[in-house]
Parts: C-alpha cells; sequence; structure tokens
C-alpha cells in the first residue's frame, strides 16, 4: 500500500477578479464549506466580484508562514505583504479590509500554512484556524510544523580512490622507467621510435635525469646465453673470467699525469 502523499505548504495568496485571469498553478477558492458561492464584493453598489485565491508549488522558493486579515487603518506589519492581484480591467477590490501573508525560504520557518477555506461567519472549520472576516465570509487557515526536507545523498568520498589511482599510476610508470620493455626501447638513429608523450623523457622535472643508457634494454651476450641453454653447465663460464684484485686494476690502469704536469711547468706565470 502506498503511502499517503506529503501535504504542501502554501505558496501565495492572491485576488483574481475571475479564474481565468489565474496564472498556472493557481487555484481559487469559489465556494465555501456549505457550499455558497464565494464570490467577494458582489453586492448592493458592487459591479464585479473577486475570488480568494492559492498556490501550492513544491520545491525552493518561499512558502506562506502565516495570513492575516487587516483593517483599512491598520499598519502592515514588518515581514508582511499583500495578497497579489490578478485582476481584469476596470476590476477594484475594496480596502477596507485586506489579507496580507508573510512568505519565507523553504526551510526556515517550523509552522506554515496547508490551506485556506471560508465558510459563513457562524460555521466553524474543524482543525483551522479563523484569522479574520471580509463581507459576509470567515477566512480559515489551517497551520501545521513544515515538512522535513529529504536527506540528499550522501557524495561519495573519492578523494581516497583517486589518490590510490594516482599513486598507481605513479609507480607503474616509474617501473616502466626503471625497467623498459624491449618492444617500448627507443633506437635512437634509426626510424623506429616508441617513446610516448607521457614517458619520463617529455616530463620537465625528469629532464635533467637522462642518461645515454636510458630506453637501452638489458640483455646478455649472445655467447652466455648460449651457455645458459646447456641447462647443468649454464655458470661454468664463469669459471673463465679473469677476476682482477685491486692491486691489478690500479697497476694496469695508473696514470701518473707527468706530461700534464710538464705542460703546466712550463706555462708563463701569467697564463697560470
Amino acid at each position: 500500500m502506498a503511502a499517503p502523499a506529503e501535504p504542501v505548504p502554501l505558496s501565495g495568496v492572491a485576488w483574481a477578479s475571475s479564474p481565468a485571469a489565474l496564472p498556472a498553478a493557481w487555484t481559487p477558492i469559489t465556494s465555501t464549506v456549505e457550499g455558497a458561492a464565494a464570490n467577494f464584493g458582489k453586492g448592493f453598489g458592487q459591479k464585479s466580484s473577486y475570488f480568494l485565491c492559492q498556490s501550492s508549488q513544491a520545491g525552493p522558493g518561499d512558502v506562506v508562514a502565516d495570513v492575516q486579515v487587516l483593517g483599512e487603518r491598520t499598519a502592515l506589519p514588518a515581514g508582511y505583504s499583500y495578497a497579489q492581484e490578478f485582476l481584469e480591467p476596470r476590476t477594484a477590490i475594496s480596502k477596507k479590509k485586506r489579507v496580507c501573508v508573510r512568505l519565507v525560504p523553504v526551510g526556515t520557518a517550523e509552522l506554515v500554512v496547508f490551506d485556506i477555506k471560508l465558510s459563513g461567519k457562524n460555521k466553524a472549520i474543524p482543525h483551522y484556524v479563523k484569522i479574520g472576516e471580509i463581507g459576509s465570509f470567515a477566512i480559515w487557515c489551517k497551520k501545521g510544523h513544515a515538512p522535513k526536507p529529504k536527506p540528499l545523498p550522501k557524495p561519495r568520498n573519492i578523494s581516497l580512490t583517486l589518490k590510490q589511482l594516482s599513486l598507481e599510476t605513479a609507480e607503474s610508470n616509474q617501473a616502466k622507467m626503471e625497467f623498459p620493455s624491449e618492444k617500448s626501447a627507443t633506437h635512437f638513429g634509426s626510424k623506429h621510435t616508441s617513446l610516448k608523450r607521457h614517458d619520463s623523457i617529455y616530463e620537465a622535472s625528469n629532464l635533467y635525469g637522462i642518461s645515454a643508457m636510458d630506453g637501452v634494454p638489458f640483455t646478455l651476450h649472445p655467447k652466455f646465453e648460449s651457455s645458459l641453454a646447456r641447462g647443468t653447465h649454464a655458470f661454468s663460464f664463469l669459471n673463465n673470467l679473469n677476476i682482477k684484485s685491486l692491486a691489478d686494476i690500479e697497476k694496469e690502469y695508473d696514470y701518473t699525469f707527468v706530461v700534464e704536469r710538464t705542460a703546466a711547468a712550463r706555462l708563463p706565470p701569467s697564463i697560470c
């Protein structure tokens, strides 16, 4: 069974010379609770009549927090405004008593007006509050607590997820930089260059970290690959390696810079 629809507060109160003069979303109160025609102003010496109207529009905007009937000598209270008028030409409304409303933004008032009804002066309407009399009619309004706004869905916290994705992407790019595959290697001096725009060579932060070995794959010499393919003798080639000591290396590559020192000694003092 479907839940009953939640009542919607009034969004405005107005006068209209006829139902046809009303804009959309406005409803004229054309009869009293007893069933009599609710034509204001119609009587002795009054050629035109008018109706009290109300509007209920769900959504953002203003709602009616209060309705009052004021005498012609009563000042308009602060925060109130007179009811709107939708009148045809040569139609006037009596100013002896006037309806005024207090409009507030949705969600700012605890009590709001949900409905207005008319009756004879001696008729009472249950659950409605009488706000005054105009002509031969009593004006009643129904007040209640403003409906609570529906909670908006809580936005997802995607910052952590995006951060994780960013870290994973950065780690993946770093791994590609350190261990490039053979297919993505760059062959400098040839027509085949597979570096992409997002590789580190295009990043200003890594511009000075490029070396001559970037993009060169690490592979074994074919001579050693054939040794690895023989199974049990895979590392036999290591026996043929000549391992030199530190003294052997210094002796083989020792350089005394004699020539340079001799040339420097022959230079005039002004140049040195």
